[in-house]
């Protein structure tokens, strides 16, 4: 199976670029602010509207839930329909559910709003994924990827301190509210710039070919698909993934309540398999498919896949492992604990900047030498933890060995996602991008439940040192295979430089 082609055309840069990507990386900063914020926020929750273990459960679980089953329909939404009017509906879906959580009366409309956000994050990201692939190229598609990426590091720094100084002002009832409320004037800034700056038209409705304008940018491949109507969308292909992605994620996030949850496995993968026979079929008969499979067949953008669903499956879970040992294991506060990320947090802010400027010259290389960080960071967080059992060294010693971590995020994350897209027609950027976030959202998911699974079935039996020993090496070995699949993606982009002469390898 050949990849789709990518025709290779002439690009002027929209002059207008670095003034949309503002609105990108904005938009980007409310969103993950909105999520590391919850996690500060919930004891407050939990006191003010009197909610269970359940509500506090889907107040994290639900998000991630509608935001991973929406992406990829959404992604391809945007390739056919306009990224910059689904990415401003998105805005609004999430600031309009932002509102709705900060005045919720109970805990069932506050998980409501929070599937809600769910689905507003879930329309916007990818598109602006896209949107950057679309209007930088080269070196400065490096950059601008760097940009998200410090982007990145400094919401997940700032988000828990801005949440407890909001809660702080505010107090137990009303500070929670701020930290959902702080999104909404953010979300009318970029809704009513993004209005004036990006181009037009923000939405063509499939069947409908625009009166041409002076900014619109279309491919043949996009005004093709749109001729086809609404069948382009692929709406039978949208709901089978989202069912499979459903089923698939359910059970990691409701394993400890409802154990039964896990007979949806089997259905998740079969609705997978579906969906990948529906998407041939489609193919082969000439329409336009939710994702043209033939994209996984440019060995960037699948290694880069794997690379990223590795990396999230096992580093992701790392902030959820610390959190457990220094507050059960050390009993140290919450605070405290929040404290140990933020240099891994700032540090991959530098990173991803740095990565960023250097990725389109050194290519692979860099998320190869990330990989490296993260296993340093690891076996020196374990030898912390060995030498803590014999009382020779401060826990806060973590704050340095994490710190390595920290320098991988960056290193990683960005300039992975720019060598993953590198090969994608535009005509798919927004599909492809949202397959990228989805495998990291699906390897978030089962990383979190495999190395706390790990984690308690080793307390059974020792202690917290062992047990924080046992989770850090599972996710140690999770970053080795995406070292293994990086250092094959470098030796095949070796052979495409020998050819091409163009590649970074």
């Amino acid at each position: 199976m050949s990849p789709p082609p990518a025709p290779r055309t002439s690009h002027r840069p929209d002059p207008g670029r670095w003034r949309i990507l503002a609105i990108l990386l904005t938009t980007i900063f409310m969103s993950l602010i909105g999520v590391s914020i919850v996690n500060v926020a919930l004891p407050s929750i939990h006191t003010s509207l009197n909610a269970t273990q359940s509500d506090m459960q889907w107040v994290l679980s639900g998000y991630a839930l509608t935001f991973g089953v929406v992406l990829v329909a959404a992604g391809r939404a945007g390739d056919l329909m306009g990224r910059g009017g689904l990415f401003l509906i998105g805005v609004t879906l999430f600031t309009l559910s932002s509102i709705a959580a900060g005045l919720a009366p109970d805990a069932d409309w506050l998980n409501g709003a929070r599937f809600a956000q769910g689905v507003g994050s879930g329309l916007l990201n990818p598109q602006g994924l896209s949107m950057i692939q679309h209007y930088f190229r080269g070196a400065e598609r490096g950059r601008a990827f760097g940009y998200f990426g410090t982007v990145v590091g400094f919401s997940v720094a700032i988000g828990p301190v801005l949440g407890g100084v909001l809660i702080e002002l505010g107090g137990m009832h009303l500070g929670w509210r701020l930290t959902f409320l702080v999104n909404v004037p953010i979300g009318i800034a970029v809704i009513i710039l993004g209005l004036k700056w990006f181009p037009r038209p923000l939405i063509q409705l499939p069947g409908r070919t625009p009166a041409p304008t002076r900014r619109t940018r279309s491919t043949a491949g996009a005004q093709t698909a749109t001729q086809a109507g609404w069948r382009s969308l692929d709406p039978i292909g949208s709901l089978l993934l989202g069912l499979a992605v459903l089923s698939f994620l359910y059970p990691f996030m409701e394993s400890r309540s409802a154990p039964l949850t896990w007979t949806l496995l089997p259905l998740g993968l079969l609705l997978a398999a579906i969906w990948v026979w529906w998407e041939r079929r489609v193919t082969r008969q000439g329409g336009s498919p939710m994702v043209d499979l033939r994209i996984f067949a440019t060995s960037s953008f699948s290694n880069g896949v794997l690379i990223m669903a590795l990396y999230f499956l096992g580093t992701t879970s790392i902030w959820v492992l610390v959190a457990l040992y220094v507050q059960e294991g050390l009993g140290m506060s919450a605070l405290e604990s929040g404290m140990f990320g933020i240099p891994a947090a700032l540090l991959s802010s530098w990173a991803a900047d740095w990565a960023g400027r250097r990725v389109m010259t050194y290519g692979r290389k860099i998320v190869i030498g990330g990989l490296f960080l993260a296993l340093a960071g690891l076996a020196l967080s374990m030898l912390v933890i060995l030498l803590q059992i014999y009382d020779l060294a401060s826990p806060w010693w973590l704050l340095l060995t994490l710190s390595f971590v920290g320098l991988a995020q960056g290193s990683v994350i960005s300039p992975n996602q720019a060598l993953t897209l590198m090969d994608v027609p535009l005509d798919y950027a927004g599909s492809s991008g949202a397959i990228l976030q989805t495998g990291q959202r699906i390897g978030t998911s089962v990383g979190i439940a495999m190395i706390t699974a790990a984690v308690f079935w080793t307390l059974e039996s020792a202690s917290w040192h062992t047990a924080a020993l046992a989770g850090f090496g599972v996710i140690g070995l999770v970053v080795l295979l995406a070292l293994a699949v990086a250092f094959k993606d470098l030796r095949s982009r070796r052979q495409m430089a020998e050819h091409q002469g163009d590649l970074p390898a």
